[in-house]
């Protein structure tokens, strides 16, 4: 299935973004800036059954096949996050980029005890309270590298760029419309389906490429055993203390900061 696919910069360099489950690529619009600045030709795609890419059947390999489809081969770093991490990581033997970066992986669907069940988000759809949550402000009010997060929801990096409550309350706004729009649009059937893999382990037995895995702690889906057999396995391994699961929306500054070396 060919996905829908946003593209910024124009860059000799690709980097290639893969949001997680109930988002889109709107989601990335805080890294594009950072990344287009570097010299990258951005690409972030809308998985199967989220924002404007065709819906259908689902499951980790059908996820995967997308991205094959979809991307370019051989481009400079693909980053996913959470779902897209674990596409990602089936896609890479065929993507085969110079480097993968994995936040916050969903690796093991049931999480990192086995009680978590996908299907349990479709709440998400039912809730206000749930929605209300997932559209909380930052936790460190600020967060990019440099203390000041510009950029609007379509990461065109715009902004007043005086870092005041004004300009920070109109971000803020923005994104949670953006993320509301992507929930409404979301096809709550990925996450059923997804219930019937989650006690798959989809850990990949090395790593194919050059490999981060990105992970907060306490993590939801990471344990630190986990984290310990990636290593052994040949990943490299960086976590986020105190960050939440969506690292690089709550917590911006370190999740670039833990990027370093990868960009």
């Amino acid at each position: 299935m060919r996905l829908h696919t946003q593209e910024w910069g124009t860059g000799g360099r690709v980097a290639v973004l893969v949001h997680g489950i109930m988002s889109d690529h709107r989601t990335w619009y805080e890294l594009v800036p950072v990344l287009t600045g570097r010299g990258y030709r951005v690409l972030a795609v809308d998985l199967r059954g989220h924002g404007a890419s065709p819906r259908g059947r689902y499951g980790p390999r059908l996820f995967a096949e997308d991205l094959v489809e979809t991307l370019p081969p051989a481009p400079e770093v693909a980053l996913g996050h959470s779902l897209g991490a674990l596409a990602l990581a089936l896609a890479v033997p065929e993507l085969a980029p110079a480097r993968a970066v994995y936040s916050e992986p969903a690796w093991q669907l049931a999480g990192a005890d086995g009680s978590l069940d996908p299907a349990l988000f479709t709440l998400f759809k039912r809730s206000s309270r749930a929605l209300a949550a997932l559209s909380r402000p930052p936790r460190n009010g600020t967060g990019d590298p440099n203390g000041d997060r510009n950029g609007d929801p379509n990461g065109n990096g715009r902004g007043d760029g005086d870092g005041g409550s004004g300009s920070d309350t109109g971000r803020l706004d923005a994104r949670a419309v953006a993320e509301q729009e992507a929930l409404e649009r979301w096809d709550e059937n990925t996450a059923l389906a997804l219930s019937s893999h989650r006690h798959v382990d989809h850990t990949p037995e090395k790593a194919v490429v050059p490999s981060l895995v990105q992970a907060s702690d306490p993590s939801m889906l990471v344990s630190a055993g986990m984290r310990a057999e990636l290593t052994r396995r040949g990943f490299e391994v960086r976590t986020v203390p105190g960050a939440p699961h969506a690292i690089h929306r709550d917590r911006f500054g370190a999740f670039v900061e833990s990027l370093s070396g990868w960009l």
